[in-house]
């Protein structure tokens, strides 16, 4: 992404390798600052129970009407497991805490990771959809709609966690017990 303008202080910067780095970066002449650009990190939840997953029908672009695990970028300020619980909060309303960390994907070619946890949820407990949401349900292993799944990062998330599902409950009662 091309940089015009210092959000310091508003001046126009130049694309160059600033004193004491070794990358090109967008550097302000004016008062001295370095822009630096860095990957986004997304954090997200497969919420299951009893070999089911819940998974959102998403409401927004990119890939609007296609399903996903509740996920999204996480805000400044906040911890990884935070943004998943919030983010399962937002699209899911399911509220979540303790969760397992799962997986971390790193893509370099869209400057993003993917940090997945895993919850286990309750029978009982209540889920609908959120704002950015036009439907949440939980599917059973068989019922995935793989075809219909937003991100290959979620794709790999599920078949890894289907996987070793048996292992993954275990490991994660284990951590809770």
């Amino acid at each position: 992404m091309t940089i015009k303008f210092c959000p310091n202080c508003g001046s126009s910067v130049t694309f160059k390798i600033p004193e004491g780095d070794n990358r090109k970066r967008h550097c302000c002449e004016n008062c001295n600052e370095i822009i630096y650009q860095n990957p986004k990190i997304v954090a997200g939840c497969i919420a299951h129970v009893e070999k089911k997953i819940l998974l959102c029908k998403r409401a927004i672009e990119p890939r609007k009407n296609f399903w996903t695990i509740p996920a999204g970028f996480l805000e400044n300020g906040e911890s990884i497991e935070n943004g998943a619980i919030r983010e399962t909060l937002e699209e899911a309303k399911l509220k979540v805490k303790e969760l397992k960390l799962f997986q971390i994907y790193s893509i370099p070619r869209i400057n993003q990771i993917y940090i997945i946890f895993l919850k286990e949820i309750n029978k009982d407990d209540s889920f609908s959809a959120g704002d950015e949401t036009y439907d949440v349900r939980l599917f059973s292993f068989d019922e995935i709609p793989w075809n219909q799944l937003a991100f290959q990062t979620v794709s790999n998330s599920i078949k890894n966690f289907i996987k070793d599902y048996p292992n993954n409950l275990k490991v994660y009662n284990d951590v809770l017990e």
